[in-house]
């Protein structure tokens, strides 16, 4: 078993699928492609009612992200095929376009905001009065997002109804454990109260239940052993790729997961902003330390010197950085070439992406990456240090690979801006990225979510991802010391 797991027998009903690619990318073939591929037009026709989906979530506003697109993206999908969904969410400000939709009920719960982040959590407020409302009128099938609070509920009203379980991960866990580790003690302090409340303790003695804050190490190994009992416990765990399918069965190998990357459709067209003297980089995404945000300031500052008026664009907000990265970031923007855009709504990026000439992607800890298929839909070829992510990247067509240091990385940039010189490289790159683009439809994604749901409902096996290989290998905390103090024992 693994290094976080329990040793809890594999669950039934689940059957697994062939390879859905056999290209060196080790990446599943494209959802029209795939025999899991179902219609968007319901099946429960003949006198069958219509589902109702239960999605909960612990990001629901109020900062856009990868992960409320994708939830809000489900949603519409579940409605228009005829189901219904029920949103178990914190109470947060932020885009909500199917509120008061026809077949849509919401359940917000109490939340605060945990302080020096955009992070809202749900505290345990009225759970209970929650909890017995799922029990008495349960939906058929629970999807969760992530870990969280509200994750966590989900899990009790998963096994308190007996109704199937969906986990959706789309995070590095590590990475999240490493520079997220002053969050942890909230979902430590929720995961002890997840196990009283599965040993059917009272709340009255939950309440009394006095949390000892855990140190740094204590806090990242419990959320490990958290992520592993949710991850074996589900009837089927979605990742968005296969990095992130293996990096789930490095924590819970018992775990039976199926790959069903998120689809992006193309942004609105729309005029591209100014231009710029020289070459344009551009990187979208949330500016924060785990991003590779710094490798990509210090690699941009090798990259000056050889390339005459390159500029790097931000966009996304920089102002709730960690303060040194802050002061970093307003020092390059005033010196360095280096634009800060702030955030810019979804419905206005096309416009960024059309006058940029190159991608760079400075992340390791991504699971997908959504920017990087809007840019390939856009036509822009990558500078990458993550090697595994390859649902629109083909290193040599349209994307460069590098080291995470910043003299690679300033390399393959470089490269890459003199490869864009040849008109025939640069049309060629843009095809490719549009074409790779055009795989992951979000029709596709969700109507292989939908065929899930019915399955399981059902009562049918859903056919899950083989020859997924996690590597044992790998450095658990990269980059991180964690020293142990060795404290009286209590």
């Amino acid at each position: 078993m693994g290094r976080y797991s329990r040793d809890v027998p594999h669950r039934k009903g689940s059957a697994p699928i062939p390879p859905a690619s056999t290209s060196a990318t080790n990446e599943p073939a494209a959802p029209a492609s795939s025999p899991d591929q179902r219609s968007l037009v319901p099946r429960h026709g003949g006198g069958h009612r219509p589902l109702t989906i239960a999605e909960f979530t612990d990001n629901y506003g109020p900062a856009e992200s990868g992960l409320l697109y994708s939830v809000q993206s489900l949603e519409g999908q579940i409605l228009a095929a005829g189901h219904k969904v029920l949103l178990v969410a914190p109470v947060a400000d932020g885009p909500n376009p199917y509120a008061g939709r026809a077949g849509r009920r919401e359940i917000r719960l109490p939340s605060v905001q945990i302080p020096g982040t955009q992070i809202r959590l749900s505290m345990g407020q009225d759970f209970d009065y929650r909890l017995a409302q799922l029990v008495a009128n349960p939906p058929d099938v629970i999807h969760v997002h992530g870990l969280g609070p509200i994750s966590l509920l989900g899990l009790w009203a998963a096994e308190r109804t007996g109704r199937p379980l969906v986990i959706t991960w789309q995070n590095d866990l590590e990475a999240y454990a490493e520079h997220y580790w002053h969050v942890l003690p909230f979902l430590n302090a929720a995961y002890k109260v997840y196990e009283l409340h599965m040993a059917e303790s009272t709340w009255e003695q939950i309440k009394k239940l006095k949390l000892k804050r855990p140190r740094r190490g204590g806090a990242q190994v419990e959320l490990l052993e958290l992520a592993a009992k949710m991850l074996t416990d589900a009837d089927v765990v979605i990742t968005p790729s296969v990095k992130t399918a293996e990096r789930v069965l490095e924590v819970a190998p018992a775990s039976a997961v199926r790959v069903v990357p998120n689809g992006v459709d193309p942004l609105p067209a729309l005029p591209p902003i100014s231009k710029s003297r020289g070459p344009r980089l551009l990187y979208v995404g949330r500016i924060s330390q785990e991003k590779g945000i710094d490798l990509l300031l210090d690699a941009f500052e090798l990259v000056r010197d050889q390339v005459p008026h390159v500029e790097l664009m931000l966009v996304g907000e920089w102002r709730t950085a960690p303060t040194k990265l802050r002061r970093r970031l307003v020092r390059a923007s005033r010196f360095g070439r280096v634009r800060l855009v702030g955030q810019v709504p979804k419905a206005k990026l096309s416009a960024y992406y059309a006058a940029a000439d190159a991608f760079v992607f400075p992340s390791l800890t991504d699971t997908q990456g959504l920017s990087l298929h809007e840019a390939a839909h856009a036509g822009l070829p990558f500078v990458m240090v993550d090697h595994e992510l390859r649902l629109v990247t083909e290193p040599g067509v349209n994307t460069v690979l590098a080291r995470p240091n910043p003299v690679s990385l300033a390399g393959a940039i470089v490269s890459l801006l003199d490869a864009l010189n040849d008109p025939t490289y640069r049309s060629q790159a843009a095809e490719r990225s549009r074409e790779l683009a055009a795989q992951w439809t979000l029709t596709g994604q969700c109507s292989q979510m939908i065929g899930i749901y019915e399955d399981l409902a059902a009562g049918r096996p859903v056919p899950t991802t083989e020859n997924l290989a996690p590597d044992y290998g790998r450095r658990v905390f990269p980059g991180r010391t964690v020293t142990a103090r060795f404290d009286r024992p209590d």
